[in-house]
């Protein structure tokens, strides 16, 4: 924890909620447009979205797709390369060029594409993200990135587990470590743990 932070308490975290409220639920409901209202074409934008953050700012994660997006649907990997180390160079230029093709083949191949009638199918919302982060097909989505990703496209109940958020859990005791938990087995029992210590803070 940083000298110059003060220690983060529910009662600091109940007080940020009560002035934000209005501000995270209209956040939400533009999650939910683009559930409502988004193609399998905004779907898969917002993928691409969630893949090329990881490791990296949502502004850079913004910038990087800004350059691509005409090469979405039909871009080889030496193109959206090149696309991707114009200025301002996105680092990752090479490995996630890699990664939006070959899930890109994986969907089309799988899926024709249609990610929102596949993404319905799931009855079980474990499941849901389980496909995401697992399937080999699908790379660059690990088990914070799947929750993102859901969470973009106006899904509910899944734990974003960044380094910011376990820090603030480990410094509240909920957790023990502050590092974030990668494997299924200690993302799932971090997410529960913080879904049970926030119920009890609204309690």
């Amino acid at each position: 924890m940083s000298a110059n932070r003060e220690p983060i308490t529910i009662d600091h975290l109940r007080a940020t909620y009560a002035e934000r409220r209005k501000e995270i639920r209209a956040r939400l409901r533009d999650f939910h447009r683009v559930w409502q209202s988004g193609s399998d074409t905004r779907l898969w934008e917002e993928m691409v979205y969630c893949i090329f953050t990881a490791g990296a700012s949502a502004k850079m994660g913004l910038t990087a797709v800004n350059a691509v997006r005409p090469l979405l649907g039909d871009g080889n990997r030496a193109a959206i390369t090149r696309a991707l180390k114009k200025p301002p160079a996105y680092r990752f230029h090479n490995v996630r060029a890699a990664h939006l093709v070959t899930t890109r083949e994986y969907l089309r191949k799988n899926f024709s594409m249609r990610l929102r009638k596949q993404l319905r199918n799931f009855q079980d919302p474990v499941a849901r993200r389980d496909w995401l982060a697992r399937t080999p097909g699908i790379k660059g989505l690990g088990y914070k990135e799947a929750s993102h990703y859901l969470r973009n496209i106006g899904f509910k109940g899944y734990g974003i587990l960044d380094k910011h958020i376990v820090r603030c859990l480990c410094e509240l005791g909920v957790i023990d470590s502050p590092k974030p938990p990668t494997a299924r087995g200690r993302y799932l029992e971090t997410e529960k743990r913080m879904r049970r210590d926030s119920e009890i803070a609204r309690s």
